[in-house]
């Protein structure tokens, strides 16, 4: 099957960075190369710790003409189906060091919260998780089964962290977020370290070059912890592409204008752990400068794209990728049909890519709705 007969994908919009300036020990400085190493070593000796597997998408990469397309399966880590159990679960550990008497708190639209949440439970700490009213209730179940208290809070993501933050405040808990502010950094380094694991994982899977990396940005927490990786891990350093919602695209404004960007969203994406407004000040430092071209995606293809990630459309493997594992494929497909941005990122039949299948059915009952959805568009 040729690409024009299966896709007729587009961009929502595409940026290439003016600023591009890879500097290897600049990134690591933000993360700190130590924590880095000591988030490898933790994690490393967790009870069932393996590292998720690398798929190779054969049968994309020859209806693309790429050498390679690599595909990480994050749904597979741990039980939490998400990386986002690299990252909260090891800060956790770091921020209380044995104390007991702690309780952790933190606000989510999901995966964060299931991290926390477990790496409370392991170590016997109370934990309370503030979620929105747009977080699923088949979340909050994942999360109460960990032991946690979830809070609904009226209002957005950002609502549900202000609501955190005055809470834990007012009771003395300590925050575990994953979002940067002022005088809030510590934290949300550690959780980009622990992301930087996938990469470390990835650099032992292939012995292949990766040449192109197609990375999610919500608050850019896991773009930036998977950029030091890259930084830490990598011979060579890939071209780095941002993939974001086209409503939540505030790494990608904030990149063309070279300043932090808000972004009000008037509607929220389907794709809701990405559906955040405004850039993290942590992840900012990074990606301000190590990002090649940032992309912003429709929700138009989100279903379809987990039906085909089921039905072997990619590779001759059942994939289980929820919502948030789609826009890099997405972003991908769309750039191959943009002879603009593809010839300007050398995107090739040499091109070994990288996208980061970040998620499984995290939210199961989502998936299996967007699974039948993307199932039917697929047989008309």
């Amino acid at each position: 099957m040729s690409s024009s007969e299966v896709f007729n994908w587009k961009l929502s919009d595409y940026i290439f960075n003016k600023n591009y300036n890879f500097n290897r020990q600049k990134i690591l400085d933000v993360c700190g190369e130590e924590t880095i190493d000591d988030a490898n070593k933790v994690i490393s000796g967790w009870e069932n710790y393996k590292p998720t597997p690398l798929l190779n998408f054969e049968k994309l990469s020859k209806t693309l003409k790429l050498k390679n397309i690599f595909y990480k399966d994050e749904s597979q880590r741990f039980h939490l189906k998400s990386f986002k159990a690299l990252g909260g679960a090891y800060a956790v550990e770091k921020v209380t060091k044995g104390n007991k008497d702690i309780t952790i708190s933190t606000a989510t639209a999901g995966n964060h919260g299931r991290s926390v949440a477990w790496g409370s439970q392991r170590l016997g700490l109370n934990c309370k998780i503030f979620i929105s009213e747009y977080v699923s209730e088949a979340r909050a179940v994942e999360m109460r089964k960990l032991d946690a208290d979830v809070i609904r809070v009226k209002g957005n993501y950002e609502k549900s962290l202000e609501a955190c933050i005055n809470e834990s405040k007012a009771n003395g808990w300590k925050i575990v977020q994953d979002v940067a502010w002022e005088n809030y950094e510590t934290v949300p380094k550690l959780t980009m370290a622990g992301y930087s694991m996938m990469i470390k994982e990835i650099s032992t899977q292939t012995d292949q070059y990766i040449t192109h990396v197609f990375l999610q940005a919500g608050v850019g927490g896991m773009a930036s912890g998977a950029i030091a990786g890259i930084a830490k891990y990598f011979k060579r350093i890939p071209k780095i592409i941002i993939v974001e919602p086209e409503n939540a695209d505030c790494v990608l404004k904030s990149i063309d204008k070279g300043t932090l960007q808000k972004v009000d969203i008037k509607k929220e994406s389907i794709m809701g752990g990405m559906s955040c407004g405004e850039v993290s000040l942590v992840p900012w430092k990074i990606l301000k400068e190590s990002v090649n071209c940032c992309t912003s995606v429709p929700d138009d293809n989100v279903a379809k794209t987990v039906a085909m990630l089921n039905n072997k459309y990619f590779c001759n493997e059942i994939i289980i990728g929820g919502e948030c594992s789609t826009p890099g494929i997405i972003s991908l497909i769309s750039t191959c049909e943009n002879n603009v941005v593809k010839k300007k990122l050398e995107i090739n039949e040499k091109s070994n890519i990288l996208i980061i299948g970040c998620e499984g059915d995290a939210d199961e009952e989502l998936y299996m709705n967007l699974l039948s959805k993307g199932s039917n568009q697929l047989s008309k």
